[in-house]
């Protein structure tokens, strides 16, 4: 996959792709900002187009699967702009996504939650999808006129209804991300970290000589923000 990641001991990356870690920032909460972290901000900043300070326009936010990985990411940079965040996780983490910024969460094994109903009754202008399985159809009566849906890992029926919305002209939109990392944007998330405007939230780690058990607990999918695998000791 181009620009995508790996597990070594030692890897080689285009300068341009890179940062430099401060001391401030350990290495374990940097490790996550160039997949999880870029995309979470190219889908806000750039798909989404919200200003990540108070200069934007109001505007309301969804992120589902907001206790994962890039989930965890885009309800504080979210919450870095002039918006209001409804967010899906399941019961145990509500209060952790709370604890990120979020106005509003939803259990999404609740009815609520499996419409993704605003409890304010909110429209949302953008919804940063980080689950799978959610159809068009749920989504569409939730977002405002101009509603977009940012799809970070789209399948064949995302690629369908892309389409199918733009031969239609529809205002209301899914948008399937297609990660474009930039050096500037690695640079912009560590310096958050430092000033600790954002935070990485470790839900385990592994050695690499245990990545088969850190890939099985990635693939269950209920990882309370990022698994990290760290280079073996000897």
């Amino acid at each position: 996959m181009q620009n995508g990641g790996g597990l070594a001991q030692f890897a080689a990356a285009n300068e341009s792709l890179t940062a430099t870690r401060p001391p401030e920032v350990s290495a374990a909460d940097a490790a996550s900002l160039p997949v999880a972290g870029l995309t979470a901000l190219q889908a806000l900043s750039e798909a989404a187009g919200v200003k990540l300070d108070v200069s934007g326009q109001p505007v309301n936010i969804l992120v589902t699967a907001a206790s994962g990985g890039v989930g965890h990411y885009a309800v504080q940079l979210a919450k870095l702009g002039n918006t209001h965040v409804t967010a899906t996780c399941g019961a145990r983490n509500v209060k952790f996504v709370k604890s990120l910024g979020a106005d509003e969460v939803l259990d999404y094994k609740t009815p609520e939650g499996a419409a993704l109903t605003s409890p304010s009754g909110r429209k949302y202008d953008a919804v940063i999808h980080c689950a799978t399985g959610i159809p068009w159809s749920t989504f569409e009566p939730n977002l405002s006129t101009n509603g977009k849906v940012i799809d970070i890992t789209p399948g064949l029926s995302a690629l369908m209804t892309y389409a199918l919305k733009k031969l239609t002209f529809s205002k209301k939109q899914l948008v399937p991300l297609l990660l474009n990392p930039k050096g500037e944007n690695l640079n912009y998330l560590v310096k958050l970290v430092r000033d600790k405007k954002l935070k990485t939230v470790i839900d385990s780690k592994y050695p690499l000589s245990k990545a088969e058990d850190a890939w099985a607990k990635s693939i269950d999918g209920h990882a309370t923000g990022k698994i990290i695998v760290e280079p073996s000791h000897k």
